[in-house]
């Protein structure tokens, strides 16, 4: 991206946060009239995304996030077609494996949930599955099947999106962080910037994992923590799938380059930090649900840059202090799944791991995201908490922040997108 030397000194709305949710935000807000500049304190899609794993996918998706899901998957395929890049996209499926009856019934139970939605979604046989995965034997009981579900290359699209917004008239700013917001008359008049104020009558923070950072500097306290995840992508392997597929252990995405985007589903670590404390009674339900595959850690982050930290407009900011967050992979998760992916699909031959990362998924309670205007400053609008699925959801929750944020009526119910379903999300007293 080209940054303007001159940081413009007003806007109608300012987003902050150049990851595929504030990208995508920015292009509609842009296409609804509006004049808008997009700041993001490194690069764009510097962090989680551009480390996921590139499924887009309604399958598995909570019902709540559904009919946002199937709009994002209409507006994946106009974005692919209009960036004019290649950036890996494909309508190539989503399969969820199952090694056991118990998994099979899970798989069955979230078919009965989206019912309603008409969806392409099939249960196969076991023999199915092999017929599909170049597999014998039968080893998975099933599996759940979404043809219509698609991947892209998280490295490439959110950059090729930021291109065609900046095409379209977006200002796009690189390496610069947006500090905090100013008031005034009982609204939100500015961000201020490292690089001065962007005088604005809305803004919109799509941070990640550093969205509760930000507002806990305004006094404002939301049920959001990161956790820490890990993946790894392989040399050229042989096709056994075109899209992601996955068995509990081991998930896969076949790249463009030949090879393979390999994790594990659910498996993080969890880093206790104060928001860790001040939020651990509505995340025990995750925190149980999840135990198994988490590991918690204790250490020189509680006082990092996702801590507990107060500034200034005129003081540097955590976000300058890092620009782009690059945790270290687990490489002991990894290894074990490597030899997971390789026992599950013995066709692959011999996976090597070319190249290992590390990414922070901003997580919900509920896993379900907020996107709400922010209480207590009328004029900023909170799109957060994309919980480990964001990337093929982004686009639909970018639309829905820019309705949002622009008075429009919404393309969703936004019931459960609201902050308010949280008792937590309430202002706590400075």
């Amino acid at each position: 991206m080209n940054t303007p030397e001159s940081l413009p000194r007003n806007a109608d709305i300012v987003v902050i946060g150049g990851g595929i949710l504030g990208v995508s935000t920015a292009i509609f807000l842009n296409r609804m009239g509006r004049k808008v500049v997009l700041l993001e304190k490194g690069r764009i899609a510097g962090e989680q995304s551009s480390r996921n794993w590139g499924w887009i996918r309604k399958q598995g998706r909570d019902p709540r996030e559904l009919p946002m899901m199937i709009e994002s998957a209409r507006l994946w395929q106009r974005l692919a077609s209009e960036c004019g890049e290649d950036i890996g996209f494909g309508v190539n499926g989503t399969t969820y494996l199952a090694l056991n009856e118990a998994e099979l019934a899970e798989r069955e139970a979230w078919l009965a949930s989206a019912e309603g939605f008409q969806l392409d979604t099939k249960l196969l046989s076991p023999a199915e599955v092999d017929a599909l995965l170049g597999l014998e034997g039968r080893r998975f009981k099933g599996a759940l099947h979404t043809p219509s579900d698609m991947t892209a290359e998280p490295r490439l699209a959110a950059p090729a999106f930021a291109r065609l917004a900046a095409a379209e008239g977006v200002t796009v700013v690189e390496g610069c962080a947006a500090r905090t917001v100013e008031m005034e008359g009982g609204r939100i008049k500015s961000v201020a910037t490292e690089r001065g104020e962007i005088q604005c009558e809305a803004a919109i923070l799509s941070g990640g994992a550093w969205s509760r950072t930000f507002l806990e500097n305004l006094g404002i306290y939301i049920p959001q923590l990161a956790v820490r995840a890990s993946a790894f992508r392989t040399s050229p392997l042989p096709e056994i799938h075109t899209g992601g597929f996955g068995a509990t252990g081991a998930s896969l995405r076949r790249r463009p380059d030949g090879g393979y985007t390999v994790a594990r589903s659910n498996a993080a670590t969890f880093e206790l930090i104060p928001a860790a404390f001040r939020h651990l009674v509505p995340f025990m339900p995750v925190i149980k649900k999840r135990w198994k595959m988490l590991k918690i850690r204790g250490n020189s982050s509680f006082f990092g840059p996702l801590g507990h930290h107060r500034w200034t407009a005129d003081d540097t900011s955590p976000f300058e202090a890092i620009r782009v967050f690059d945790p270290e992979p687990d490489m002991e998760l990894l290894n074990t799944v490597r030899k997971t992916a390789m026992t599950f699909y013995p066709s692959l031959g011999e996976i090597d791991i070319l190249e290992a990362w590390g990414g922070m998924i901003d997580v919900t309670p509920d896993e379900v995201p907020i996107i709400d205007e922010a209480p207590t400053v009328p004029g900023l609008w909170i799109a957060t908490g994309l919980s480990g699925h964001g990337f093929g959801i982004g686009p639909g929750a970018g639309m829905l922040a820019a309705e949002l944020a622009t008075g429009r009526t919404p393309s969703f119910d936004t019931t459960q997108f609201r902050l308010d379903r949280f008792k937590s999300g309430r202002k706590a007293a400075a």
